[in-house]
């Protein structure tokens, strides 16, 4: 897992610190936005040829793992 997460870059400098791949110019939540309007695996590789499939991975991983911290609700 950690391999996949290593795939994930946060750099102040780059895309004002959002969280990118492989420090590309494309962000976790560009990726995520495309799967989630049912964009396919293949067809998100095929748009952006300089990703990989296990960046896609890492994106899912990352995601995952961001939703699994508790949300304190605000009184």
């Amino acid at each position: 897992m950690s391999e996949l997460l290593a795939r994930i870059t946060v750099d102040p400098q780059r895309m004002h610190g959002r969280p990118c791949i492989r420090d590309l110019r494309i962000t976790v939540a560009d990726v995520l936005g495309l799967l989630s309007v049912g964009q396919s695996r293949e067809s998100v590789l095929e748009d952006y040829p300089y990703l990989e499939d296990a960046d896609i991975d890492a994106v899912l991983a990352y995601a995952a793992g961001q939703v699994d911290h508790p949300i304190i609700a605000a009184k």
